[in-house]
């Protein structure tokens, strides 16, 4: 998987696609490719900013100057227009995106606790029987990382070190397949070198795991 760290990437956006957009005062979104998008979106898009703007009226005595691209936006994104391009900088706005994005995430790594769940029902099977033998889900989360197509939106610093990330995994079929033959072989290597769970000791949901990776 790729990251697309937020603190890093600037995302560029055609001017006259974003203004379009702003003036239809109609939800619109921009993707992490810079791509602006409307109702309906697709289940694997990836957004830096989801909303729209509602133009205030004012007098006609005292009309109201056309607000800057920057002003509509708000503090929370940093923007520069550069010709007929935008340039847009959004880790400030992290928090709101994670809520924004997290419908569509394969699984949520923003927490101090990690990775709890996949929300594949397929992986999250692999996953729940992999923890009987005390397969953790970071280890689950760095096999789909390292073998499997995809983004890892974050925003990831080193001094002071900070990570923040949401994993939207391109082929969730493949990447269940990758998970489970990785189960398979560790649950495998956990029996036979491990007394605390050789086949004759195991508990009924260590057993019924050991059935769900066919090796019981």
């Amino acid at each position: 998987m790729k990251k697309f760290n937020l603190f890093k990437e600037i995302i560029v956006v055609q001017k006259a696609d974003l203004l379009k957009a702003i003036n239809t005062s109609k939800e619109f979104a921009i993707t992490i490719s810079g791509e602006v998008k409307y109702e309906p979106y697709g289940d694997k898009d990836i957004f830096i900013f989801q909303g729209k703007h509602t133009t205030q009226k004012s007098s006609v005595l005292m009309p109201k100057p056309a607000p800057s691209i920057a002003e509509i936006f708000g503090k929370k994104y940093q923007i520069v227009e550069d010709d007929d391009r935008v340039l847009i900088k959004a880790f400030s706005n992290w928090q709101e995106l994670i809520g924004v994005n997290l419908p569509r995430a394969s699984y949520d790594d923003t927490t101090g606790d990690g990775v709890s769940e996949f929300s594949s029902s397929t992986m999250e099977d692999i996953g729940w029987n992999a923890t009987e033998f005390s397969i953790k889900y970071r280890e689950l989360v760095e096999v789909i990382e390292e073998n499997c197509d995809g983004t890892l939106l974050c925003i990831e610093q080193e001094n002071p070190y900070q990570f923040s990330g949401l994993g939207f995994i391109k082929d969730e079929e493949n990447a269940a397949h990758v998970l489970y033959e990785h189960c398979q072989k560790r649950v495998k290597e956990i029996i036979s070198s491990d007394d605390a769970y050789a086949l004759e000791t195991l508990s009924d949901d260590e057993l019924e795991a050991a059935e769900f990776f066919k090796l019981a």
